[in-house]
């Protein structure tokens, strides 16, 4: 049964509001209900949203096991405020700005294939490049938001899941190195213990039992309930220290441009790009959460409400040094699930993520998971994009033409990935975009359909 017929089956609100009322955007059912479902909906996103900030901290050499872990902090916290700060800008909305309706948003996985080369042993200075060209890759998205439905067709589902596959086989070796004990330990004896792997194996194996066997908030919370479960073992084992917590300040104001300003053409182009495979997947949110919970179409109004949304959310987080946004397909499962549209309740949920935002304790915290207990989550997290991506692809005609355009993209692709000294000679920028991963599959694969003949399959995104 999908989470729509679970729904029709027996309306989780019934006896509390109409069916009317539970597709309204703009219905409020009161606090005792909108408090826990806006909690529920955090805890949905919660692990999802800090994790890109943790893996481009470590990818740059300043995360988990360096001296000081202020900037680690910084960058965690940044996370829970712009994530909170870039919802309220869906649900409540700023004149033109704004879907109004209940898009969760939230730190993008899809920008770190970009983001991890930027930024690759760089330290904290590699982070002002990365920020200034989400700054302005976040401008140009704002602006791309009136023109994006204009070309949706040329995003068949061949092209968007192969995008999706090579973010998740992009990022899958990062969760096994960060479950064998992370990249400081690589060389080391250390590396792959058997301590390690049973941290990992206990956060992997206590969230699929929950998906699996648990309901409601216990099933929603899945991955944060086993990375909890992983954590209490990992302080029996004695690996857990809380010195960073008590050294943390209770309050944090974000300062301008706390990584500093520095142009970069290969991010300023590697966030424009993404960017525009950003604006696709936010208005495939839009029309799932207005077809399946609303049973009515999206209006134009709120596919541009929503794309902009993303890239104002993105330039207004990457001003203050954090990651791109944008809005969480699990959280529109969520609605799917719970039957209530309402985007108050998504509100309530992103005043507490901007409250956890400007507490830096609750940032040190997180900081004292052990690596190999992240790396469990992060398994389960990245292999969940390369399966979302094969639902993606199954839609396709597999085609001797379709076939032979996704094997060479992903061929191509990958194997640059996995061997970037190949393309060594060439210019830096060059370098960068062809070695992503993500970027030459997606530029590839939507050349070559749209010069080879026979080009028949529609669009992912239907027109409203």
């Amino acid at each position: 049964m999908t989470p729509a017929d679970a729904v029709d089956a027996a309306p989780p609100y019934q006896g509390i509001m109409t069916p009317e009322q539970a597709r309204d955007p703009d219905y409020f059912p009161g606090f005792g209900i909108a408090i826990p479902l806006g909690i529920q909906h955090v805890l949905a996103m919660f692990v999802s949203n800090m994790t890109p900030a943790i893996i481009v901290a470590g990818a740059a050499g300043f995360g988990y096991g360096s001296p000081d872990p202020s900037e680690l902090i910084y960058l965690i916290q940044l996370s829970m405020l712009f994530a909170g700060i870039a919802t309220l800008l869906q649900t409540i909305g700023i004149g033109p700005i704004g879907a109004r309706l209940p898009l969760v948003q939230g730190t993008s996985f899809a920008f770190l294939p970009v983001m991890i080369p930027l930024v690759a042993g760089k330290g904290v200075a590699g982070m002002a490049a990365l920020t200034t060209g989400a700054l302005i890759g976040g401008l140009c998205h704002t602006g791309l938001s009136f023109f994006v439905g204009r070309i949706r067709f040329a995003l068949p589902p061949i092209v968007t899941g192969l995008v999706v596959l090579m973010i998740g086989l992009s990022l899958m070796r990062i969760g096994v190195v960060y479950a064998a004990g992370g990249a400081p330990a690589q060389g080391t004896p250390a590396f792959g213990a058997g301590s390690s792997w049973l941290l990992a194996g206990i956060v992997v194996f206590t969230t699929l039992g929950l998906s699996f066997f648990a309901r409601g908030i216990w099933s929603t919370a899945a991955v944060l309930l086993g990375l909890l479960a992983g954590y209490a073992v990992a302080v029996m084992m004695g690996r857990v220290s809380l010195a960073a917590v008590a050294s943390a300040p209770w309050i944090m104001v974000p300062m301008p441009f706390h990584f500093g300003f520095a142009l970069s053409a290969p991010a300023i182009l590697g966030f424009f790009l993404m960017g525009f495979i950003s604006a696709i997947e936010s208005i495939g949110d839009v029309l799932a959460i207005c077809s399946g919970s609303a049973h009515r179409p999206a209006t134009d109004r709120e596919l541009i409400g929503a794309t902009s949304a993303d890239g104002v959310g993105t330039a207004l987080a990457a001003v203050f040094g954090a990651m791109p946004n944008t809005s969480f397909s699990q959280n529109v499962g969520l609605i799917a699930i719970t039957g209530v549209m309402s985007r108050h309740i998504v509100t309530i949920g992103a005043l507490f993520l901007v409250a956890c935002g400007l507490v830096p304790k609750i940032g040190a915290l997180i900081t004292t998971i052990p690596i190999e207990v992240l790396g469990g989550g992060v398994i389960v997290m990245f292999g969940m994009v390369g399966a979302a991506a094969t639902s993606m692809l199954a839609g396709v005609t597999w085609t001797q033409r379709n076939m032979l355009i996704f094997g060479v993209a992903l061929s191509a692709s990958l194997g640059l990935e996995l061997q970037p000294d190949a393309v060594a000679h060439l210019p830096q920028i060059l370098r960068t975009m062809l070695t992503s991963g993500v970027l030459p599959a997606a530029l590839i694969a939507v050349v070559l359909n749209l010069v080879i003949p026979g080009r028949t399959e529609a669009s992912i995104l239907p027109h409203s």
